[in-house]
């Protein structure tokens, strides 16, 4: 009885550290220290979108427009973004998991928090309405299509 109680436990761990090392792996292929110039902000965990996808130039925002990484990348602990230049950055959706895409305002606040269209939009507008107040001529786009095209690419 007592080797099977044994036998039990070691299958036990072993379910564990590959249950484990899965999540892990999972969580190296949602993350990465390098990004491409463009990004498609078009993630794979919503079925549909209701706009087309914004076709994002990381390179342009950090290079000409001086954005700082860690306006965008975050990882909080104790109300502080901990998050530094050169450490990985994970796609939105593997910590905003909360997917609603209409009616996302009157969810309540802390799913709110974890919406993902909530995360883009009141990143990107809120610097985009600053950067049209200092120069309304060229600032950043702030309607749905300035940002959004009106045909999405195939």
């Amino acid at each position: 009885m007592r080797k099977f109680g044994a036998k039990l436990l070691l299958c036990g761990i072993m379910v564990a550290l590959v249950v484990g090392a899965g999540a892990l792996w999972v969580t190296a292929q949602d993350c990465k220290t390098e990004a491409p110039d463009t990004i498609s902000i078009k993630d794979p965990k919503w079925e549909q979108h209701t706009k087309c996808p914004v076709e994002f130039t990381h390179k342009t925002h950090a290079e000409d427009y001086g954005v700082a990484c860690a306006d965008c990348h975050h990882v909080y602990q104790d109300g502080q973004n901990v998050w530094k230049q050169g450490d990985p950055a994970c796609a939105c959706s593997s910590c905003h998991t909360e997917l609603t895409i209409t009616g996302e305002k009157k969810l309540p606040e802390d799913q709110q928090k974890l919406n993902l269209k909530l995360a883009f939009h009141n990143n990107c507008v809120e610097c985009h309405k600053e950067k049209k107040k200092e120069d309304p001529k060229t600032g950043a786009p702030v309607t749905c299509t300035g940002c959004h095209p009106k045909e999405c690419a195939s």
